[in-house]
């Protein structure tokens, strides 16, 4: 991390996280990803909750590689020249779904402005292939903005996902600095469409603080973002992945987090997920159930 100095309480906070990568439960979650040749973001990214979520039996599923085409400043994931899709990753995504008893499934990927499509067709393969072997499992594609096409955007919605997840990442002021190659109104417009042609379909994006935003950008940003139907968000902290990397500016106490939170539920934002861990597919399940008190896809280890 670089930039200012970590608050005392926050590193007790990762301190935390980090232990329960030891516990057995995440040892047998990493060595199943391992067997069935599987990407992670939990792992491509560094998040600091990964032991938790392991331990949970959760994870963020990867696809079409940990090599992205851009190259955003606060990114752990790597700018390089990607490879081409693999195509029996749907399987394999598919039979760690199951062999987890996983009821609610994050899948992300990469950039891929390789592709014609963004990847939009291999997305939709892994998702039926989900449904083919445990139709019961609720899932959440987590996109790219798939270069802005509508048409790659309609055949992710057209597999049938639960919610389409897609992050707007930081306030528009910060995109030029933060978010090269990346444009804040394609990514609203994508938000806003996927309402508009699946309105059934949950909505969802989130955002990171400490990056140099106001505390009147993050609530006009959550303006935005309800404004463009958004069912529900995120808010967690930025820690830099490197000194490489875009520097921290800030560290928001906890309490500004549940003010935030606050101020978007009261909006009508289904369920708000707020803190400084908090990750865009952090306990995803849980938001779901509280933005629609569905019970059934509570995971059978919790």
């Amino acid at each position: 991390m670089t930039g200012l100095p970590v608050p005392s309480w926050l590193k007790e906070m990762v301190g935390q996280k980090k232990a329960a990568l030891r516990s057995q439960a995440a040892v047998s979650a990493r060595a199943s990803i391992f067997a069935h040749d599987l990407h992670t973001v939990c792992q491509a990214a560094k998040c600091p909750n990964q032991g938790e979520c392991f331990n949970a039996a959760e994870a963020t599923f990867m696809v079409l590689g940990e090599r992205c085409t851009r190259g955003c400043r606060f990114c752990a994931v790597g700018r390089e020249r990607p490879l081409p899709p693999d195509e029996n990753e749907p399987q394999r995504v598919a039979e760690a779904v199951e062999e987890w008893g996983l009821r609610y499934a994050v899948l992300t990927m990469p950039t891929r402005d390789d592709l014609q499509d963004g990847g939009a067709a291999h997305f939709a393969r892994v998702i039926a292939a989900i449904r083919a072997r445990t139709p019961e499992v609720k899932i959440e594609p987590l996109i790219s903005d798939l270069g802005g096409s509508e048409t790659a955007l309609k055949t992710v919605l057209q597999a049938g996902p639960d919610v389409l997840a897609h992050n707007v990442e930081t306030v528009p002021e910060l995109y030029s600095a933060v978010r090269i190659g990346a444009d804040f109104d394609r990514s609203l417009t994508l938000l806003a469409s996927s309402k508009k042609i699946a309105p059934h379909i949950l909505t969802k994006t989130g955002f990171m603080v400490g990056l140099g935003e106001t505390d009147a950008q993050v609530r006009q940003l959550l303006r935005t973002l309800r404004g463009a139907q958004v069912d529900l968000v995120t808010i967690g902290q930025y820690l830099a992945p490197s000194a490489a990397h875009y520097p921290v500016a800030g560290y928001p106490e906890p309490a500004a987090y549940q003010d935030w939170e606050n101020y978007a539920l009261s909006l009508g934002f289904k369920a708000v997920a707020a803190g400084p861990l908090v990750r865009s597919s952090y306990r995803a399940g849980a938001l779901y159930r509280r933005a629609t008190g569905c019970g059934c896809c509570q995971n059978k280890y919790r």
